[in-house]
């Protein structure tokens, strides 16, 4: 099972407000960017989850606040997977419209149109457990390696190395995501110290475990355990946690 997880926080636009204004609509910033042609990252318009899964629970504690599925399917055809390494690098497929209807189809088929729950987590400590959410359904799957049903047996049916190249409407590359969301917590310091170089991090919003911000991600420094930052006085130790399609707050990430 991949799991990934990837923190959060970052400070240009809060969930609730921005570091700074953003480009009133006559002026030369904002007429200069094309609302047909999104950057990467970005969602086109009607863009909307249709399946996803994580894992959660085991000895780390996998699928906490703010972590990132392992998969994400869209309406448009975007597939964002997690890898499992060190990186937690995003890996973003394009697959063609008729194969979204296809595992759409073949999902509901397994179950996971309806909320249910496969296998017993009683006595089972740290349990790991893969958590489907289809529309307004969550399907949870315990152990899923000691399961014999259609919940447990469609996983493999998300796996991308068993995708049709026919059915692929791009060659993969890697998710860029346009924003990333940074969750920063109050610490008292240790390793290095660097100065916060966006918006101060404690303005930002409670949400995923953190007080979270959003920024661009190209403006994002990178977020080192062994690095703490300082912002307005208190120091602060940082998780990044990349933006997903049709996500933009901090709300989104709970």
């Amino acid at each position: 099972m991949s799991a990934l997880t990837v923190a959060v926080c970052a400070a240009l636009t809060s969930c609730g407000g921005s570091e700074t204004a953003s480009p009133s609509p006559s002026s030369p910033a904002s007429k200069s960017a094309s609302p047909t042609t999104p950057s990467d990252g970005d969602s086109p318009g009607g863009e909307r989850l249709v399946l996803r899964w994580r894992t959660t629970g085991g000895i780390a504690g996998l699928g906490g606040p703010g972590s990132l599925p392992d998969f994400s399917l869209y309406s448009t055809g975007r597939a964002i997977v997690a890898s499992a390494g060190p990186q937690g690098e995003l890996t973003e497929y394009r697959l063609k419209p008729e194969a979204v209807q296809r595992l759409q189809n073949e999902a509901r088929k397994a179950g996971l149109g309806r909320t249910h729950k496969v296998g017993s987590d009683q006595q089972i400590m740290d349990a790991i457990t893969i958590v489907f959410t289809m529309g307004g359904a969550t399907t949870r799957v315990v152990q899923p390696e000691s399961q014999r049903g259609p919940e447990a047996a469609f996983l493999k049916r998300l796996d991308p190395k068993g995708w049709a190249a026919s059915d692929q409407a791009a060659p993969a590359r890697p998710y860029e995501p346009a924003k990333t969301a940074v969750l920063a917590g109050e610490t008292s310091g240790g390793g290095t110290v660097k100065d916060w170089p966006l918006g101060p991090l404690g303005d930002g919003t409670r949400a995923a475990g953190g007080i979270c911000t959003v920024a661009p991600s190209k403006r994002v420094p990178a977020a080192k355990p062994d690095v703490t930052w300082r912002s307005e006085g208190k120091t602060y130790s940082v998780r990044l946690r990349p933006l997903l399609p049709a996500e933009s707050t901090c709300t989104d990430i709970t």
